[in-house]
């Protein structure tokens, strides 16, 4: 397969096999929550937490493995547990390395002794490492679609107060708000993103989705729902441009998704600056 000169055309080529199709909208949902939990993942500096639940998922994607049931399942339920462990033991968000440390030494134990007592070769294991989106299946498309749908329901609801308790903890204690209760729920709905995420980007690559988009974001924009709209955006342009170049490169789709983000960010973090001095200093010079 190679490029042509019609994008069109191309796109029609990609979208006409079911596994590409399957990984669009998978990609598309996961691209979606990335770009929104992300943004309090960044606001609340648990990057160390998303990344260490990624890893903790890979200690799930094992035991499921060994079991013989679908490795999402284990992804989704160790990184609950680890979630939920993690928000147990450290009542603020900043100040959780500790407690995430040790949650996540005790996972990655598991799964290493998950992956000895497994007598095969667990590649659908190995491949949540890099991600595995090309191979996802029409149920896994339905199942991220529901838990997409479930955790952009839970953020509506807690939406105002996770803010609130994101920018400020101490305040929004003072003020009466369930600090502790709202730190819980972030956790898990980090937790639920994090495991589609890691379909898409593997355990490895996790910080590309789930903190480049709302970090490049933040220096765009300063209001949450401003920041929140972009981090979505870029979110989508990269899975979805990492799909499309990889059914025609030989390569990862991991590969392309992360260095996409990654210009992303070093475009915004580097060179819009200098663009907007040039264009304030251009117009003062017009004005005298």
């Amino acid at each position: 397969m190679t490029f042509s000169i019609n994008p069109w055309v191309d796109l029609q080529q990609v979208l006409q096999y079911p596994f590409m199709q399957h990984a669009f909208e998978a990609g598309t949902v996961v691209a979606i929550l990335a770009g929104i939990v992300g943004y309090f993942v960044v606001l609340r500096r648990s990057s160390f937490a998303a990344h260490a639940l990624s890893h903790i998922g890979f200690s799930g994607a094992a035991a499921a493995v060994l079991i013989g049931v679908s490795p999402i399942y284990g992804l989704l339920l160790f990184t609950s547990v680890g979630g939920l462990g993690i928000a147990a033991l450290g009542r603020r968000a900043a100040n959780r390395d500790a407690e995430i440390g040790i949650v996540l030494a005790f996972m990655l134990g598991l799964g290493v002794l998950f992956l000895s007592l497994y007598t095969g070769y667990a590649t659908e294991a190995y491949s949540i490492l890099f991600g595995e989106i090309l191979g996802v299946s029409f149920s896994n498309v339905l199942l991220t679609l529901v838990a997409g749908v479930i955790i952009l329901v839970l953020i509506s609801l807690v939406y105002r107060p996770l803010l609130f308790a994101s920018l400020d903890e101490d305040v929004a204690e003072a003020k009466g708000m369930p600090v502790v209760l709202l730190g819980i729920i972030f956790m898990l709905l980090v937790a639920v993103a994090t495991s589609f995420a890691v379909q898409v980007v593997g355990v490895l690559l996790i910080f590309s989705l789930m903190v480049t988009p709302a970090a490049t974001a933040q220096l765009l924009a300063k209001r949450p729902g401003r920041v929140i709209i972009i981090s979505v955006v870029i979110a989508l342009i990269a899975t979805w441009l990492g799909l499309f170049i990889a059914f025609f490169e030989p390569y990862p789709v991991s590969f392309f998704i992360t260095t996409i983000v990654f210009v992303f960010y070093l475009f915004v973090r580097f060179i819009t600056p200098r663009i907007r001095n040039f264009l304030s200093g251009f117009g003062e010079s017009t004005i005298s």
